[in-house]
């Protein structure tokens, strides 16, 4: 009978609504189940933001050169000197190269899953392989939680008193996947702990971010003072419910969550960059993946614990799955992340932010050794190169080697789950933490062992 009413009242669109408010089951901690067990140990980082470039860049033409290979595995672009002497990035990335020693680069990276693409962000963003199934694995409830997910489940909303908290995960500013929307691949949500667990995802549907998305607005006429007449008469509706108290306190706060993002509450004029000086914005980028590595740095400013960025697939930039013409895409993009990277590094070092933020550069997976017939590079799992800054981890160093043609790992092998392991040492847990699933049954969190030389 409430919803008929709601539905009868139209404050805005049913799915304005459901954007706006489906983050109350999301980072609140309603109700954490008992059996929860977090072996914790005072964490070096209290945010994480993680930078997904889909698509798998080369890391032949990006942190790992091989400027003695044969021409059909050195490829054309040339490696320049950085800060860390000794350490050689792309002539494409200047800006990271100037300021090498404050990250590390892990060039020794793989996995044994599949070639897939879903397969490897699975991997990369859980530290497990995806659950059995034939073909590209796309998001299912029987797959293992992202790190974030884990984080909402463990610790619930950072801010259990603020009434609007932001949630504790939150993704932008588009799913990880290639093909839109139904094909968004494995392990960016919560699996088997359930719907409530999942990431916020801030899907932009590619408008520009550095605001809240069209869905969050409400329209001229319900703004203002409309807006605040209309919440009182929900609230009165809410009154006359016959609906269970425990039910109804819960929608209950599913509509004051929806109505504080419409209402602009303070904390989530986080998204908003009007408030950004113009030579902030520049620094960062004026783009998709700029505007977003902006707005990550200003979540984790508000406490947000894990930020994830994925890398905009727009009309002007593509994905970094290059199985052919890997030199132009690669010309294109590469400028882009070493402005932004290189940003937002800068920028939470300046603000004394560095040291308790970890930063995190992964994808799916590296690409061949040799260069196709099309001018291109296709997946490949078997070593790739990922950087960590701040949080915790030491900087200015390169972990692993590949062999002469990048081809696999030469020596200290990282393993994707060990590499996982380590974000979750830096956020405050160990592999014998726990989390429960929808069922009631207890999984841990990571298999693999965090990797000690990585960390101070």
């Amino acid at each position: 009978m409430r919803q008929e009413r709601i539905r009868q009242a139209k404050f805005y669109s049913r799915r304005t609504m459901l954007r706006a408010s489906c983050l109350s089951a999301i980072g609140s901690g309603i109700h954490l189940t008992e059996s929860i067990e977090a072996v914790s140990h005072k964490p070096t980082a209290k945010s994480c933001i993680l930078l997904f470039m889909i698509g798998g860049p080369s890391q032949q033409d990006t942190f790992d050169l091989k400027p003695n290979a044969s021409t059909e595995i050195r490829g054309e672009f040339n490696p320049i000197a950085t800060t860390v002497p000794g350490t050689q990035v792309s002539e494409h990335l200047p800006k990271l190269a100037s300021m090498a020693d404050d990250y590390t680069l892990v060039r020794s990276m793989y996995h044994s899953g599949s070639n897939f693409h879903a397969a490897g962000v699975h991997y990369n963003l859980t530290g497990w392989p995806h659950a059995p199934r034939a073909g590209q694995p796309f998001l299912s409830r029987r797959d293992t939680p992202s790190i974030g997910s884990v984080l909402t489940q463990l610790e619930g909303r950072r801010d259990r008193q603020k009434r609007h908290a932001l949630p504790t995960s939150i993704h932008l500013p588009m799913y990880i996947t290639q093909d839109g929307a139904g094909t968004e691949w494995a392990g960016q949500h919560a699996g088997y702990l359930g719907q409530k667990y999942d990431p916020f995802f801030m899907d932009y549907k590619g408008e520009m971010p550095g605001g809240l998305p069209n869905d969050f607005v409400p329209s001229v006429e319900n703004a203002g003072k409309r807006l605040n007449y209309r919440a009182k008469l929900l609230e009165a509706l809410n009154k006359e419910s016959k609906v269970a108290r425990e039910e109804s306190k819960r929608f209950q706060q599913v509509q004051n969550e929806g109505l504080s993002v419409l209402g602009e509450s303070p904390d989530w004029q986080a998204f908003c960059l009007d408030d950004e000086p113009d030579i902030m914005r520049s620094r960062y980028g004026d783009t998709h993946f700029g505007r977003s590595c902006l707005v990550a740095r200003r979540l984790v400013e508000k406490g947000v614990r894990f930020v994830t960025v994925t890398w905009p697939i727009t009309k002007e930039y593509t994905h970094f799955d290059t199985h052919a013409d890997n030199y132009p895409t690669m010309r294109k993009n590469l400028p882009l992340v070493d402005q932004s990277v290189s940003a937002l590094i800068a920028d939470l070092k300046q603000r004394g932010m560095l040291d308790e933020t970890l930063i995190v550069y992964t994808s799916e997976f590296g690409r061949t050794p040799v260069i196709n017939p099309n001018g291109g590079r296709d997946h490949w799992p078997n070593v790739y190169t990922t950087m960590l800054a701040g949080g915790g981890v030491r900087s200015g160093m390169v972990y692993g080697s590949s062999d002469k043609h990048a081809a696999e790992p030469k020596d200290n092998a990282v393993h994707v789950r060990d590499f996982v392991a380590t974000i979750y040492h830096a956020l405050g847990y160990d592999h014998n933490t726990r989390v429960t699933d929808y069922a009631g049954r207890p999984h841990f969190v990571v298999h693999g062992k965090p990797v000690r030389s990585l960390l101070r």
